[in-house]
């Protein structure tokens, strides 16, 4: 009984690493269609996203099934609990490649992004889709010091996007501002992507630690 039980604790885990790929796999499709303008692509990653959604929807019900059913202590408690939360991060990385390919679609067959804005945006899809398939990496061998190691993919993407708005607000901006309300918001979704996967990985090191972490300094409860 208890090594089944021990079973439902890894099946949970495991699904949530397989949700994150899923994210970070939409990411990388988004970002190709925003780049390249392709609309299927940014087709496949809307109609894809409700697959997202879904496997939140089956991690929770699991979830909530062994809190009533077996009621976990300890490490067991707190893996539940983080896959709860970080399912909730994973599905709003999903959503964030899907704003992304919405607005390719929007902008179809015209780009949404600027010619010099589109090499920052190669490196934002990137350094998201790293962070997402990092933390799914991180979801699966429970690796305390690779979670800690995401802060610099992280702060690298917040560099790249704090550079945009120095781009879109200096004088030689020559595309308008629907261009620039499209490069501010579509960096502001990277950034956001880059956040949550951070988050799941830190709901990684409570689950080995206790403690939640606090980058940069010591680890808060």
């Amino acid at each position: 009984m208890r090594e089944a039980y021990h079973d439902q604790l890894g099946q949970l885990a495991e699904r949530l690493a397989d949700m994150c790929a899923m994210a970070g796999d939409a990411m990388e499709r988004a970002t190709s269609a925003l780049l390249g303008a392709d609309l299927g692509l940014a087709e496949q990653v809307i109609g894809d996203d409700v697959k997202i959604d879904d496997v939140r929807s089956s991690i929770e019900e699991q979830a909530y099934a062994l809190l009533a059913l077996q009621a976990p202590v300890a490490t067991d408690l707190r893996t539940v609990l983080a896959v709860i939360h970080a399912a909730e991060s994973v599905e709003r990385m999903g959503d964030l490649a899907l704003h992304v390919a919405k607005a390719a679609r929007r902008r179809h067959p015209n780009p949404v992004l600027a010619e010099n804005v589109k090499p920052y945006f190669a490196e934002m899809g990137r350094i998201a889709v790293h962070l997402a398939r990092e933390a799914t990496d991180i979801i699966r061998t429970q690796d305390v010091a690779r979670a800690r190691s995401l802060e610099d993919a992280d702060d690298a993407m917040d560099d790249l996007h704090r550079h945009l708005f120095t781009v879109i607000m200096d004088k030689e901006w020559e595309h308008g501002v629907p261009s620039a309300v499209d490069t501010t918001l579509l960096g502001r979704f990277y950034e956001r992507f880059a956040d949550h996967a951070v988050s799941v990985a830190k709901r990684t090191v409570f689950v080995v630690t206790g403690r939640m972490p606090g980058y940069g300094g010591s680890d808060e409860v």
